[in-house]
């Protein structure tokens, strides 16, 4: 009969037994997201409490070398992305070069869930754990530097945009790393890259630093941020920044998820 296997020897008559259809990308997305948003709620709370208070620690700091102006708008911008960060590339990098190591892929491979689910399903509650933290960030640093907040809804864009950028590139280095203790320093490298890069004044770096900031996925959403604190903001380029956000940030997502499945079959 259909839908039953048959058994060794049987006749040529028997019908072999019909296999369960593929998981389809999205209700994968969702169950993958699911649990893993409610594994970051327990464990990353107390380090999303570090990661704000680390951006609002740095904004005290630069408030008695900055007074306002584009500045100003520079260190809140980059601090807020700071949080995004700290949770979407440095946490993400360190939680899949440990599950490389343990052998948690095993897992994962053994699951009908194509591969891009299990990357983005990560990636995406990771980034979705930084929006608190982003915001308050946000608020804070426009209080303390006496900026507009008129325009914050743009977070709306720039969190998910710069969480996909930067978790795709700290899931693509967990994975790609051959050792866990150099996904952790890779990690932490990105993230002190974005702090020093995205936190600074542009105009008060050199040329070949300005470049290597051009490179890192977060300065499009520091910039889309800080261009939105202005009386007058030039939404065009806003948007340019956030277009370009988008685009790597599906770059960045598409690497990662090549380095899974290159991960997942050694």
């Amino acid at each position: 009969m259909t839908g039953r296997v048959s058994p060794v020897g049987a006749g040529a008559g028997a019908v072999a037994a019909q296999l369960a259809p593929r998981a389809r990308l999205f209700p994968s997305l969702a169950a993958v997201y699911r649990a893993q948003l409610s594994r970051a709620r327990v464990a990353r709370i107390p380090l999303l409490f570090v990661a704000t208070f680390q951006s609002i620690g740095i904004m005290i700091l630069m408030r008695g070398v900055v007074d306002g102006g584009s500045e100003a708008r520079a260190v809140v911008a980059g601090s807020s992305v700071l949080v995004v960060a700290f949770v979407a590339l440095n946490l993400l990098a360190q939680y899949f070069g440990q599950l490389r190591a343990s052998g948690g892929l095993d897992h994962y491979a053994t699951l009908p869930v194509p591969p891009a689910a299990v990357v983005l399903g990560a990636a995406g509650a990771y980034a979705s754990f930084t929006v608190p933290g982003t915001i308050v960030t946000a608020v804070t640093g426009s209080v303390l530097f006496q900026l507009p907040m008129t325009h914050l809804w743009v977070l709306v864009a720039v969190i998910p945009l710069s969480g996909a950028a930067l978790s795709g590139l700290g899931a693509a280095l967990g994975l790609l790393a051959p050792r866990q203790e150099l996904a952790t320093l890779l990690g932490q490298l990105g993230m002190s890259a974005a702090l020093l890069l995205g936190v600074l004044p542009a105009n008060r770096m050199p040329a070949p630093i300005g470049w290597a900031r051009d490179l890192l996925p977060s300065t499009y959403g520091v910039e889309a941020l800080s261009r939105s604190f202005g009386t007058r903001p030039d939404w065009a380029v806003i948007a340019l920044d956030l277009g370009v956000c988008a685009v790597v940030g599906v770059l960045s997502l598409a690497v990662a998820t090549w380095a899974y499945r290159r991960a997942a079959v050694r």
